[in-house]
C-alpha cells in the first residue's frame, strides 16, 4: 500500500490508541496488552522540576520592572563571522524566490550536486513558482537520493511506494526509507518503524521499531512521540528508567496537538497509568481533544460530566458530548439511556449546544 508524509501516516495499523468502552463508572481504558500502532522535543529531562540547590543558598525573588527602568541592558555577545559555504539556491527558496531557486539551483543539479537535485525536486513537486511535475520531480528526488540525501531518499521512497510519476516499487522504496531512517531522517525513522511493525508481527516488530521511534521522538515527530510512550507502558522486559518516561512522552505529543496523545493522556490521568491519578488534568486534556474534534474524547467527557471527575456535574455538557459522539457514529447503550433519562428541556439545551458547536 502507498505511504503517504508521516502526519498521514498515523493510521496505519489500526489499534495504538485503543480505549475500552466506559460505563457510568467511567472506567477508562487503561494500557491493553495487545500493543500499539500508532503513535515536544528534546530529551526526557525537559520536564523535570527537581532542580538542585546550594545548601544556604536561597533564590532570587528577580528584580521587578521598576529596578530595571532606566537601568543599561548587558551587551549581546558578539556574532561569530560566519565562514561556511552561502547556499544562495536555499535562501532563495526561504524567502519565496521559487524562480531564483530553480535557477541557481540547476547548474548545480546537473552537475551532480545531492541538495540542489533535492531542492528542483521539491519545487517540482509542490509547484511553487512552476508548473507542478511529479514525474521530474521524482527523477530529480531519486537522483539526489543516489547521492545520498536523507531527505530525497525520504520523499523519492514515498513517491515510489505510492506509484506516481515512477513505476511503483516496494522493494526499493523500503530500500530507501531504510537508508533515510539510518540516515537519520526523523520522518523516514518514523515510516521504517512503521514498516517494521507491519511486516514483523508481535513483539518482534516492536523491539524492532522501538529504537527507530526513540531517534525521531527526540527531533520531535509527534507520532513517534505517541508510540514511544505506548510502547513503554506496555511492551514487556523494558528497563525501568524507561517505563516511568511513558506519561512523558505521552505529554510531549499531546502538547504538540497530536488529539489522540490528548485523549490517552487524559485516560492515563483519571486511570493513574503512568504516574498518579489527576482527575483535573485528566478532564483537561480530554476536553481539549474533544474541543478540537477527537470523537472518542467527545464520549469519554460526556463520562467524566455524568460523574463528576475531575469538573462538576452537568447534565446538559453531558449530553452534548454524547449528542456530537453519537452523530460521528460512535454508540454508547450506557449514555443512551442517561440521555433518555434527562429531562426534555435538558435535551433540547442539549442539542442547541451541539448545534453550536464549533472545533477549535
Amino acid at each position: 500500500m502507498p505511504i503517504p508524509p508521516a502526519r498521514l501516516l498515523k493510521y496505519l495499523l489500526a489499534g495504538m490508541a485503543a480505549f475500552l468502552a466506559a460505563g457510568p463508572n467511567i472506567a477508562l481504558a487503561q494500557a491493553p496488552d495487545s500493543v500499539i500502532s500508532r503513535p515536544g522535543t528534546g530529551p526526557a529531562s525537559t520536564f523535570r522540576t527537581d532542580r538542585p540547590s546550594s545548601p544556604g543558598v536561597q533564590p532570587s525573588d528577580g528584580v521587578g520592572v521598576f529596578d530595571r527602568m532606566g537601568a543599561k541592558l548587558p551587551d549581546l555577545p558578539p556574532e561569530k563571522d560566519y565562514k561556511g559555504p552561502i547556499d544562495e539556491a536555499y535562501g532563495a527558496f526561504q524567502r519565496g524566490y521559487y524562480l531564483t531557486a530553480m535557477d541557481k539551483a540547476l547548474p548545480r543539479a546537473q552537475l551532480g550536486d545531492p541538495a540542489a537535485q533535492t531542492l528542483i525536486g521539491e519545487i517540482l513537486s509542490q509547484g511553487l513558482g512552476v508548473k507542478k511535475d511529479v514525474k521530474n520531480a521524482a527523477f530529480w528526488y531519486g537522483k539526489a537520493a543516489e547521492g545520498g540525501d536523507a531527505a530525497a531518499m525520504f520523499k523519492y521512497a514515498l513517491i515510489l511506494m505510492e506509484g506516481e510519476g515512477v513505476p511503483r516499487d516496494k522493494v526499493k522504496a523500503d530500500d530507501y526509507m531504510h537508508k533515510a531512517a539510518e540516515a537519520g531522517n526523523p520522518s523516514a525513522e518514523f515510516n521504517w518503524a512503521q514498516l517494521l511493525i507491519a511486516d514483523n508481527p508481535g513483539e518482534k516488530g516492536l523491539r524492532l521499531a522501538l529504537p527507530f521511534y526513540e531517534k525521531s521522538a527526540e527531533q520531535g515527530i509527534a507520532d513517534s512521540q505517541y508510540a514511544v510512550a505506548q510502547i513503554y507502558a506496555t511492551l514487556k522486559d523494558l528497563p525501568d528508567e524507561k517505563r516511568k518516561l511513558a506519561r512523558e512522552w505521552m505529554v510531549r505529543a499531546a502538547r504538540a496537538g497530536f488529539d489522540t496523545a490528548q485523549l490517552d493522556l487524559g485516560i492515563w490521568l483519571v486511570n493513574g497509568v503512568g504516574g498518579p491519578k489527576d482527575y483535573v488534568k485528566g478532564f483537561e486534556w480530554l476536553k481539549l481533544a474533544a474541543n478540537g474534534g477527537n470523537v472518542a474524547a467527545q464520549n469519554k467527557l460526556a463520562h467524566l460530566y455524568i460523574n463528576a471527575i475531575g469538573t462538576a456535574p452537568n447534565p446538559i455538557e453531558a449530553a452534548k458530548w454524547y449528542v456530537l459522539s453519537r452523530r460521528a457514529g460512535l454508540a454508547d447503550p450506557a449514555l443512551e439511556d442517561f440521555y433518555l433519562g434527562i429531562e426534555d428541556t435538558q435535551q433540547k439545551a442539549a442539542i442547541d449546544a451541539a448545534n453550536k458547536f464549533r472545533r477549535r
